[in-house]
């Protein structure tokens, strides 16, 4: 199926940074950690190459603390457009940005200090196109559950330090190659009980390129297939595309949507006692030193008649402003048109 934009997707463009998002808060068992021990991203913009060093983790600050959990807990990441924001009014991340969401871990010394560049990462989840009849992508799920992504840790992995690492790769203007914009984030664990096992990994960047199938891909056709980047899951089956329609009915009770992050985390069920209580940093004031930094362009609202930067601004089917309120608009294939600097 085509992915017309409908009016309520072109107002949430203009209105919201470009329906940009970040991956911010993590639940632990059903307690919500908020961003406890979060690696915050330094803006909701994406990261536009699977070859950059910034695929790992995105442009981050640091944070000293790591959550404990336990091998075979329950997790689940939340996303969302805009930092602090956590209404379930807002698409998690909206304008048709459809794609796959997945996550990973990385097994590492310390995870508050760990460069997720040197990190050797296992993927533990995936959703892709979810259905082809009609085509629903993971990210619509969600979108139906509030940013709720849920996921389980391999019951056998060994004890220690890791990180996780959730990403959306929005494949609105993929096409050929080139258009796809990752939405990666990370958290800091400590895991306890488990196992010995030591799942095969990838590193980052490297575990995909900007050309794969699964990148390079036109959404804005009929589907019956597409793969998911990067290696199969572990622990858990694959991801298959189901020929029948997939239920849009949320799994998580909106009415149980906290309003904002808790100021403190106590752990409940999960790994070790330290720390028995993480203080939630609100400005984090040091830089991943490993990483390169980028500037952060803040997004403006666009004035009326013309699209936001990075704002769909074109495209078969598009009803919406021809016109760029800042920047450029760039044709990058047949379906879509883009606000670019």
């Amino acid at each position: 199926m085509r992915f017309a934009l409908t009016a309520t997707a072109v107002a949430s463009l203009i209105a919201s940074a470009s329906a940009h998002a970040t991956f911010q808060q993590l639940w632990i068992n059903g307690v919500d950690a908020g961003v406890a021990c979060t690696r915050r991203v330094q803006s909701n913009s994406p990261v536009t190459s699977a070859t950059s060093n910034q695929i790992a983790c995105n442009a981050y600050d640091n944070n000293s603390n790591v959550c404990p959990v336990k091998a075979g807990d329950t997790l689940k990441v939340e996303m969302h457009q805009q930092y602090g924001d956590r209404s379930c009014k807002n698409e998690a991340i909206g304008g048709q940005h459809y794609g796959p969401v997945t996550v990973y871990m990385a097994k590492v010394d310390n995870a508050a200090s760990a460069n997720p560049n040197s990190a050797g990462w296992f993927k533990v989840s995936e959703g892709g196109l979810m259905s082809n009849n009609p085509d629903y992508f993971a990210v619509q799920v969600l979108n139906d559950n509030c940013g709720h992504w849920q996921f389980q840790i391999p019951s056998d992995i060994q004890a220690g330090d890791y990180l996780i690492r959730a990403e959306v790769i929005a494949l609105h203007a993929a096409g050929a190659g080139g258009g796809a914009q990752f939405y990666p984030g990370c958290y800091q664990v400590r895991v306890s009980g488990g196992g010995s096992a030591s799942p095969p990994t990838v590193r980052f960047p490297g575990a995909y390129g900007n050309s794969d199938p699964g990148i390079a891909v036109n959404i804005h056709q009929d589907l019956t297939t597409y793969k998911i980047p990067g290696p199969t899951p572990y622990g858990t089956p694959a991801a298959t595309v189901a020929t029948t329609k997939w239920p849009t009915t949320a799994t998580w009770n909106t009415a149980q949507q906290p309003a904002a992050n808790p100021t403190t985390y106590v752990p409940a069920d999960g790994g070790s006692p330290q720390p028995t209580t993480a203080t939630v940093p609100n400005v984090p004031t040091t830089t991943a030193a490993p990483q390169p930094t980028t500037t952060v362009v803040t997004q403006p609202s666009a004035p009326a008649g013309g699209a936001a930067l990075y704002g769909q601004c074109g495209g078969s089917g598009y009803a919406g402003p021809t016109t760029c309120a800042q920047g450029t608009c760039t044709k990058l294939n047949d379906w879509y048109s883009q606000c670019t600097p």
